[in-house]
């Protein structure tokens, strides 16, 4: 009982120290380029990303106080 106990313990402290030396990897900067595609204000960000995937960009996003749509790449 003792044993089941200690080997219980030192798994936990070994998953620990594994899932304490995962590398997160830093944050690209994300290029904007306006959509040429997307017509009218921009309400859902959803839409824009479809039109900019048609466009060659992975994503998009509406953004501005006129509510523009914007395609966005990592740089």
């Amino acid at each position: 009982m003792v044993m089941g106990r200690k080997c219980l313990g030192l798994l936990f402290v070994l998953f620990i120290v594994l899932a304490s030396h995962v590398v997160v990897p830093s944050e690209a900067r994300v290029c904007e380029s306006r959509s040429h595609g997307f017509h009218g204000t921009c309400i859902h960000h959803n839409n824009c990303a479809l039109v900019c995937r048609n466009e060659g960009f992975p994503g998009g996003r509406c953004r501005g106080f006129r509510r523009r749509c914007f395609c966005t790449r990592n740089c």
